[in-house]
């Protein structure tokens, strides 16, 4: 419930791209937030007030004469209780307006009406050639100075058949933009690298050494530090988890391929957060073809060598970024916390009881530093993801 307690108008303007309001709505809702449809003329001749109504639970207000609304202002009583305006789609010609202050309709009067503390946010959704005009990218211009975010838009196939750049995002890409809006940013201008789940093995070519590690908490991580303005790249081990919205992720399947992926990269970075579980070992005499028993039932003999410690090889460079670590305990957490912190010379660490986090949603985190160690009780995971960033943010 990202946006709980939150209430959104949601402003549609002419433009194939409603349809994908319609699942905006609801992807809204189920996130926690209270959502009032404005709707301009032109956008009743794509999607209808009754469908929009059904799917928001309010009644859709389309005139700024509405008699429902007590003092006839809807374009003033609309705003004052709401904590954020979205236009999705928002027309060409609708920019045109926000760009000039212009107020011959509801929803146009309501956003020049809005408080100055109250968010503005478009999605773009038009033709690639209106897109690329010259008219289009100066009204574009001038609404980002006047700080109303722009989102998106995006390239691909359009309803007439034309590709190219003027897409509106998908919902839940636009939902992600939205929550992001809510979070401050704490680590504007600052690269992070996050590594998350498991790696695996090889024995031959179809088995291998892995660990229950589902990705959830880096996955987690690397979200909550986009939301904060940071440009993110996650490298991930095998999960089942779609990449975060917005953060660059490169899987990987071993230990050394995430060593040399990090390795690569970390130049650039401001902040490493290891949070992947790495395997510790790797099969030396790993085999091209299947293993067999042999005749007497027995499996092969396995010969191990050791990994590269990936967040040791980053702590001990000349010039290494903020290190962070994960410790994924079994027991005694507040002592094998602490000394693996001193091990790797980091300045953050991060515990937790492995077995009791794996794979589930929710988590409770050991902070390690210089200062001694801090709880962060039992939470769901993104929430902790967030206050984790925030601290990261506060020590930077």
């Amino acid at each position: 419930m990202d946006l709980a307690g939150k209430k959104i108008i949601l402003g549609l303007t002419g433009g194939v791209a409603c349809y994908k309001a319609a699942e905006l709505t609801r992807a809204l809702s189920k996130a926690g937030a209270t959502v009032q449809i404005v709707m301009t003329d032109a956008a009743t001749h794509f999607i209808t007030p009754v469908t929009m109504q059904a799917l928001s639970g309010n009644p859709v207000v389309t005139d700024q004469w509405d008699a429902r609304v007590a003092n006839n202002m809807p374009h003033i009583d609309l705003t004052r209780d709401a904590d954020a305006i979205v236009i999705a789609p928002c027309s060409a010609d609708f920019i045109f307006k926000l760009a000039h202050g212009a107020c011959d309709d509801l929803l146009s009067t309501l956003c020049v009406a809005r408080p100055d503390t109250l968010p503005l946010m478009i999605a773009p959704a038009m033709n690639v050639e209106m897109w690329q005009n010259p008219a289009t990218k100066r009204n574009v211009a001038q609404v980002r100075a006047d700080r109303i975010a722009v989102f998106g838009p995006d390239a691909g196939e359009q309803a007439c058949g034309e590709t190219g750049m003027g897409r509106m995002l998908e919902p839940e890409q636009l939902l992600e933009e939205i929550i992001a809006s809510f979070q401050p940013n704490l680590l504007v201008g600052k690269s992070v690298m996050v590594t998350a789940g498991p790696t695996f093995e090889p024995i031959d070519p179809v088995r291998g050494i892995t660990n229950l590690s589902s990705g959830k908490m880096g996955y987690a991580i690397a979200r909550a530090a986009r939301e904060a303005g940071a440009e993110v790249t996650l490298i991930s081990g095998p999960t089942a988890l779609a990449a975060p919205y917005g953060v660059h992720c490169i899987n990987v399947q071993t230990a050394a391929q995430m060593h040399d992926a990090v390795m690569s990269r970390i130049s650039s970075q401001h902040v490493f957060i290891a949070v992947a579980a790495v395997a510790d070992w790797r099969v030396k005499n790993q085999s091209a073809q299947k293993l067999k028993k042999d005749a007497a039932g027995h499996a092969p003999a396995l010969e191990f060598e050791q990994n590269t410690d990936i967040l040791a090889a980053v702590a001990a460079l000349e010039k290494r970024p903020y290190c962070v670590g994960f410790a994924a305990e079994s027991e005694n957490l507040q002592e094998y916390g602490e000394a693996k912190r001193k091990k790797k010379n980091i300045p953050l660490l991060v515990g937790n009881i492995g077995h009791q986090t794996f794979g589930q949603d929710q988590n409770e985190l050991m902070l390690f530093d210089d200062q001694g160690h801090t709880l962060f009780p039992l939470a769901d995971k993104q929430k902790l993801a967030r206050q984790l960033v925030g601290e990261i943010a506060r020590r930077l």
